[in-house]
């Protein structure tokens, strides 16, 4: 596809779901869409939906900015597979020529965004952190970051069209929806029998409890590194995480040591959080560590180095032993929630 603008420029979000379900990056993209279009003249915001009687979904869509959304409903997309979903959004991306397409840095939408981006032959940049529009060239700045999160680097996709990137749920906030509302729904055909899905669906296994782990979208996490010293030191941030409504959470080093699963990496190479409440627990604060939760609303850290860099990003430090912090804390809570019984986080 090549350089040549539109009057009237689309910038797509492809709008996940699963089961029906929407994901909340999906939103969180809309929200940036308004922004960049902001700086686009004569752009407009739209989704692209797939599944199978998910039409339900373009509502929620129109709440939260979109103003159009292309749907494709057919039973094929009933399970997500990559062929007939990258089929039937190349399809769509070669008959509208959207000027930007964002799709949410998930499992799924990071093997979905390199299928149609080599379907249609344009660039990709993956995991983004932030998006801009360049204000000389007027295309997609997307920033990311690199060498192990120690520099951050800005992409351009100057000729190639469309500018796609992925952006690593909950790096940007999500809008406030809008529940009057409304836009234009648009229905599509898949193009594509069962028969020629290679693919076929034999059974489905549901993930394990630690697989399923919500820390993405958690109000609260208790976070543990190095300093917890052991795996057993985990067990004293799983009370306090389940006093507190929230799941465990933890730095790269002590998931590479085996002590907790990755499901609870918090960091460059794991999840990005913005929690209401992060308390760090004996984690010393690596930028990559701290790239992943530097969007907190309130951040405590807890740690026996007055130095370390971890204080540099936190609201409040405490500089002790967590073995006494920790257990004080959850008599603290304890005392204030008498009435409520105790329950593990989700942990190992």
């Amino acid at each position: 596809m090549t350089e040549t603008m539109q009057a009237n420029k689309r910038i797509w979000v492809y709008l996940e779901q699963e089961e029906g379900q929407a994901h909340p990056v999906s939103w969180e993209l809309l929200g940036a869409a308004q922004r960049l279009a902001i700086d686009v003249p004569g752009s407009v915001v739209e989704g692209v939906l797939l599944g199978d009687n998910v039409a339900h979904i373009a509502e929620e869509a129109f709440h939260y900015g979109a103003s159009r959304v292309y749907l494709i409903d057919d039973p094929v997309l009933g399970v997500y597979r990559n062929l007939p979903y990258g089929f039937g959004i190349s399809n769509l991306v070669q008959k509208y020529q959207p000027e930007i397409f964002l799709v949410g840095a998930t499992t799924l939408g990071r093997g979905l965004a390199s299928v149609i981006a080599t379907r249609v032959q344009t660039g990709l940049t993956a995991d983004c952190t932030e998006l801009t529009i360049d204000p000389d060239k007027k295309i997609l700045a997307a920033t990311r970051p690199t060498f192990g999160g120690n520099l951050m680097a800005t992409i351009l996709c100057q000729k190639q069209r469309p500018q796609m990137a992925t952006v690593r749920p909950r790096v940007l906030p999500t809008p406030q929806p809008l529940p009057q509302a409304s836009g234009e729904l648009i229905r599509e055909p898949l193009g594509m029998s069962e028969a020629e899905v290679a693919v076929k669906l034999v059974r489905f296994m549901p993930a394990d409890t630690e697989e399923r782990i919500n820390l993405e979208y958690a109000d609260v996490i208790v976070s543990g590194g190095r300093g917890v010293g052991d795996p057993a030191g985990f067990k004293l941030l799983e009370e306090l995480a389940g006093l507190l409504g929230g799941v465990v959470g933890a730095s790269r080093p002590v998931v590479d040591a085996g002590w907790v699963s990755y499901a609870h990496q918090v960091g460059q190479t794991g999840k990005t959080v913005r929690p209401k409440l992060y308390i760090a627990a004996g984690i010393s604060g690596a930028i990559q560590h701290r790239v992943g939760m530097s969007g907190s609303n309130f951040i405590l850290a807890i740690n026996s180095d007055p130095q370390a860099p971890i204080f540099q990003v936190a609201d409040l430090g405490l500089v002790g032993d967590l073995y006494q912090v920790i257990p004080e804390l959850i008599n603290q809570v304890k005392s204030v929630q008498p009435s409520q019984p105790e329950q593990g986080g989700q942990h190992v």
